[in-house]
């Protein structure tokens, strides 16, 4: 695969510029030639590196994690999640990326003291792969709002994917932001009356 090359629009203002069919009759209109840079350089293109691209997609997927821990725990006094918020940029690939927002345990029928972390990503994929987390990644959706069970793994401080849960370990994976919010907010409801004005929503 040839390697992304990325550059910088931010810096272009848009001119009054003539357009180059025209300038001849602007020329025949007031026999004055136009003498602006614009119509005679084309500007160049800025190219950025990997890691200002990177950089660029870590502020935003930085203040998506913050925005969206801030929603989570506006919804009830009972229902709060620890502020956990970093990022990661895909290598080959820096404008698409992931933020870690939060992370709690929760009880299912299935099993109890389930550690759980909630993801955002500005790309679309299957989830759990054993080599690479993310595969297939799908550009027509925007985002992806995604939740994986987790325990210590073999490093101290680590935390590893528990696929005993499922075998990806995924606990719900979607595109819709509405459905995300109310899903960790179920992950987060520790009672049947917290779960019923969830389900509400």
């Amino acid at each position: 695969m040839s390697k992304l090359r990325y550059f910088d629009t931010g810096s272009q203002k848009p001119t009054d510029r003539i357009p180059v069919a025209a300038a001849h009759s602007e020329f025949l209109r007031t026999g004055r030639i136009s003498r602006a840079k614009e119509h005679w350089l084309t500007r160049e293109r800025r190219y950025l590196t990997y890691e200002e691209v990177a950089e660029k997609t870590g502020r935003k997927l930085q203040a998506a994690g913050e925005a969206t821990h801030e929603r989570l725990n506006a919804f009830h006094r009972a229902i709060t999640f620890p502020k956990l918020i970093f990022h990661r940029t895909l290598e080959e690939s820096p404008h698409l990326g992931y933020c870690h927002v939060t992370a709690s345990r929760t009880s299912f029928k299935a099993a109890e003291g389930v550690s759980w972390a909630f993801y955002i990503a500005n790309f679309y994929s299957d989830v759990g792969g054993e080599e690479n987390f993310f595969t297939g990644i799908d550009r027509n959706y925007a985002r992806m709002f995604f939740a994986v069970a987790m325990h210590p793994g073999d490093e101290a401080g680590k935390m590893t994917i528990d696929r005993s849960i499922r075998s990806s370990g995924l606990l719900f994976r979607t595109p819709d932001p509405k459905e995300a919010y109310k899903n960790v907010l179920m992950l987060g409801a520790r009672s049947d009356e917290l779960r019923r004005l969830v389900g509400k929503l």
